[in-house]
């Protein structure tokens, strides 16, 4: 399997907080340094939440080019830096897509079941992933379950979603107590998607890299890090997210994949 693969670090997401593990980036500073932590371990892109001063969830277009700006100077063009809609239960969805326009960044990703609601007219997510693709955001579509992917493709196939360079990402489980992801949960997703565009996943608690592993072999992508697991695939907690990226890297050697680089991603996905 020659092509390239795209590890994602998700090094913080909307909930995780110092009193969890020290080493959870909540600042610029931090995002930068663990930036480049990542990146030396294999990561050719970063998934990239900011934080209010108090570590709550936010999406500020100001907080969002002071953190991106710092990751720059710590790894230049090296990783792809994407910032997220996130809703996490504070931001509605005209919100979430303002916040795409203030900031205009090279990649976002996009939860789509956050933005297709009843309140939202569909020729208003129309127009928004219009101005993504013509914008050349390079946008990643978060589906969690077959019935989201079956949407996806219901939306693309009426013309409200424009054909374009699309990145999925399917997330295998959910945040509640004690949660774990199987590499099984793959399968409802590969059997309802129709292959028209790359995916890649993201996995809860320990088996994070075994899942990641198992879509590293049929073709797909892995998204790891602190935002949805604090271990290694021992059971033990991870000294940084650079450690979960290093276990994916290793096991993309041992399959024969070679890694992805940001400006790999680029060709691919913008135009």
């Amino acid at each position: 399997m020659n092509t390239p693969l795209i590890i994602t670090v998700a090094p913080n997401g909307a909930y995780k907080t110092k009193e969890q593990h020290p080493n959870v980036p909540l600042t610029a500073a931090d995002l930068a340094q663990t930036a480049k932590q990542c990146l030396d371990a294999g990561a050719a892109m970063i998934h990239m939440h900011v934080r209010k001063p108090d570590g709550s969830h936010l999406l500020d277009a100001h907080t969002y080019l002071e953190a991106t700006t710092a990751v720059r100077k710590a790894v230049g063009n090296e990783l792809v830096v994407q910032v997220t809609t996130e809703a996490a239960q504070v931001y509605e969805p005209y919100e979430q897509m303002q916040i795409a326009r203030d900031v205009a960044p090279e990649a976002i990703s996009v939860g789509l079941r956050e933005i297709l609601k009843p309140e939202v007219p569909e020729s208003d997510i129309q127009a928004f992933f219009i101005w993504l693709k013509h914008s050349n955001v390079m946008t990643q579509v978060i589906l969690y379950d077959a019935a989201d992917v079956q949407a996806w493709q219901r939306l693309r196939a009426s013309g409200v979603i424009p054909e374009n360079k699309w990145f999925l990402l399917f997330v295998l489980g959910r945040y509640s107590a004690g949660q774990t992801s199987s590499p099984t949960d793959l399968l409802p997703f590969l059997n309802a998607d129709d292959g028209a565009y790359p995916w890649a996943m993201c996995a809860f608690g320990p088996q994070e890299n075994a899942c990641a592993i198992a879509a590293a072999s049929l073709g797909g992508h892995a998204r790891v890090g602190f935002e949805n697991n604090l271990f290694l695939k021992d059971g033990t907690r991870a000294s940084n997210n650079a450690a979960l990226v290093k276990q994916v890297a290793q096991g993309a050697a041992v399959l024969g994949r070679p890694l992805a680089t940001a400006q790999d991603i680029r060709s691919i996905f913008l135009n």
